[in-house]
């Protein structure tokens, strides 16, 4: 860690830090890992009082995720949650495809103005449940549905010509809350076209854990896509945190979370997930494989959760001081938004909110005040028709 990365172009230059947790609507809450744990099954009480929670420690925003699991559904969760809460931010995770365009359109500006613009998308570019989908299609339907909800949100018509969809409809019905470009959009996605789409419509690239060496080539790729298209994006981080007052207790916790792992059911739970097959997923095992005997890639990064989950596979391990020095390392490379989360979830954000989150200039991502626009006209991608 004695390496010192540049920070590369960001939308954000002040340094600031977006603290948000993650809640259970995939049913993944537990006291060990690969055992699935009845007492913290995915129902709407157990996530609400997880939001709910949040809020009340002081986090900025919350992630409500989505898959084809046993769980909570995110919108409909989303809409339940809403009028229960007054501060914390709602990030929603979104599959293009799902939804018809314009009615998703008009679903997440009643959901903005259920929250009075405490709203943020995370969208998601994956296979439907169901189906293996081309990569170059899912991306032309990622980047279509992203146009036409920012012309729902900022325009008096949406008027789109695609290779996917062709409307001309008013788009009084989908006015959002928040009227300088609508929500904040997040995406995350290791691939070229994945990145392509985020540099072009997105505010915020949300990455999984690396070693730092490898977040910041990624940083530095996205920066530099996004100045290709006349724009500048931040840059978060999805992952879990383990931290006590010393490094030995946080480090023995990790153990423990281990102490009852089956191989066989670890690697069940983590093919229930679309992106358990994605590059991304496969640059975690990338990770985990520069491990010592331990899991640590490096210094405080354990990689050992990556066995038996999906997604996000690395856990931040150590005391205050440590955590606060990794995190002010990635907030000194370019990060602004950080999406932490622990097993079990309401045991370790509070662990967090008591021993780390005070110190950090923890606030919601800003709005700019005009949204840079894409450089016209944007090539679209190739594909083959909607049938």
């Amino acid at each position: 860690m004695d390496q010192e990365l540049k920070q590369v172009t960001i939308r954000t230059p002040e340094r600031i830090a977006e603290i948000s947790w993650f809640d259970d609507l995939c049913g993944g809450d537990t006291q060990f890992l690969s055992v699935l744990d009845n007492e913290r099954r995915s129902d709407f009480k157990h996530c609400a009082d997880i939001t709910l929670l949040a809020e009340q420690l002081g986090y900025s925003n919350i992630l409500l995720p989505t898959s084809y699991t046993v769980g909570q559904d995110v919108m409909t969760f989303a809409a339940g949650i809403a009028p229960q809460t007054s501060r914390i931010n709602l990030l929603i995770a979104i599959r293009c495809g799902e939804i018809h365009p314009p009615m998703l359109a008009r679903a997440l500006a009643s959901l903005d103005h259920m929250l009075q613009g405490r709203l943020t998308i995370n969208i998601i570019n994956s296979d439907l449940p169901g189906y293996r989908e081309d990569a170059d299609f899912r991306y032309q339907r990622c980047a279509e549905t992203i146009e036409i909800l920012k012309q729902a949100w900022t325009k008096d018509r949406i008027q789109h010509q695609g290779k996917l969809y062709e409307f001309d409809l008013p788009a009084d019905p989908s006015k959002s809350y928040q009227q300088n470009g609508g929500p904040l959009l997040y995406f995350g996605g290791a691939s070229q076209g994945a990145r392509d789409v985020c540099a072009r419509y997105c505010d915020l690239f949300l990455m999984w854990p690396e070693t730092e060496a490898m977040l910041h080539e990624n940083m530095q790729d996205v920066s530099a896509r996004a100045a290709s298209y006349g724009r500048k994006v931040d840059f978060g981080l999805r992952v879990h945190v383990i931290v006590r007052e010393t490094e030995a207790e946080a480090r023995s916790y990790a153990k423990k979370l281990m102490s009852k792992f089956d191989p066989v059911k670890g690697a069940e739970i983590k093919s229930r997930a679309q992106d358990s097959w994605s590059l991304g997923v496969k640059r975690q095992t990338q990770v985990r494989e520069l491990a010592d005997e331990e899991g640590y890639a490096e210094p405080y990064l354990w990689t050992d959760i990556g066995k038996a989950r999906s997604g996000a596979g690395g856990c931040l391990v150590g005391n205050p001081e440590q955590i606060l020095e990794k995190l002010n390392r990635y907030m000194d490379m370019g990060m602004r938004s950080f999406i932490l989360s622990g097993y079990p979830l309401l045991d370790e954000a509070k662990y967090f909110a008591d021993l780390v989150l005070p110190h950090l200039p923890n606030v919601s991502m800003p709005k700019v005040q005009k949204r840079i626009p894409d450089r016209e006209p944007v090539t679209p991608l190739t594909t083959a028709p909607l049938r």
